[in-house]
């Protein structure tokens, strides 16, 4: 077995510590009021999209993301979130110093041993999630799992959940589709852009991502039989329809988002197999992207 399926396998034991946590941050991650912004690369700027929809859908606060490098310094917050799962982003550490003793920073990270330690006023751990693989799974939904957490956003019934998305046999000719599109709404967006990386690292494999009621407006012309169309979270009335008409397979979300993220890690796996590839080192990757100055 791969590292990437280990690690996705154990994600639900990582979101019910992590949860059992979040009380134990609730000092450095935004107060209720705080206008906040939440940045990261890849994988941790589709979380910090999530998070932050989560957190204005919940009252909590203006809350924007931002790819770590497109961040807007003229503008003013109270806190910036950032994730990082390696400590050693080159723009999380430059963000994270271009802001120091400007704007109260926090970072969440999964290992105590890098330079995000000195570059954030606060630092969470989250080292029991880290991860061997270079295909980010298991830090990422804990991360945010974290943050739901600390919103009041958690319950069992999504480590529930997430169970019967390891346990449960993907839909029957998903695999071997060849073209996939993850949609999502709210919040769900951002999970639906990182189902569509997943299945570009790890597989190789033509995906995209959309906001669920953008799709209509030219992206359904692409499908066809032989493409599949997932949908993390509720659909919009009569799309499963729409693209059933097109000859496309459709995916429906039943479970919550955060779970059928994890069901989209499962296929990445699946087709990656299915196509001589391995998961755990994908192509042109690497655990961190550390950029040299001249």
């Amino acid at each position: 077995m791969s590292h990437v399926e280990n690690e996705l396998n154990s994600q639900p034991e990582c979101w019910i510590r992590a949860a059992e946590q979040a009380a134990e941050h609730t000092a450095v991650l935004p107060a209720a009021g705080e206008r906040v912004a939440i940045v990261g690369c890849g994988t941790s700027w589709f979380m910090a999209q999530a998070a932050a929809a989560l957190r204005e859908q919940a009252g909590q606060g203006e809350t924007d993301a931002f790819a770590a490098s497109e961040f807007p310094y003229g503008r003013t917050y109270d806190r910036v979130l950032a994730l990082t799962r390696s400590g050693t982003t080159t723009e999380v550490l430059g963000l994270l110093g271009r802001l120091k003793g400007r704007t109260r920073t926090v970072a969440i990270t999964a290992d105590p041993r890098t330079p995000v330690m000195q570059a954030a006023d606060d630092v969470i751990v989250l080292d029991f999630a880290d991860e061997r693989s270079v295909v980010q799974t298991r830090f990422a939904t804990t991360a945010l799992t974290l943050l739901r957490a600390h919103l009041g956003l958690h319950t069992e019934a999504v480590v529930a959940d997430a169970r019967t998305a390891l346990s449960v046999p993907l839909p029957e000719g998903l695999a071997d589709c060849v073209q996939f599109t993850f949609l999502g709404r709210g919040w769900s967006v951002g999970l639906a852009n990182e189902a569509g990386l997943k299945m570009r690292e790890a597989s190789l494999a033509w995906a995209e991502a959309y906001p669920a009621m953008e799709y209509r407006h030219g992206p359904i012309s692409i499908t066809s039989a032989g493409t599949a169309t997932w949908m993390l979270g509720g659909a919009p009335d009569g799309l499963a329809e729409q693209v059933r008409a097109t000859g496309g397979l459709w995916v429906e979300g039943t479970l919550d988002p955060l779970a059928e993220l994890v069901r989209a890690q499962r296929l990445a796996v699946a087709v990656a197999a299915a196509r001589g590839l391995d998961p755990d080192r994908p192509r042109h990757l690497t655990r961190s992207v550390i950029l040299t100055t001249p």
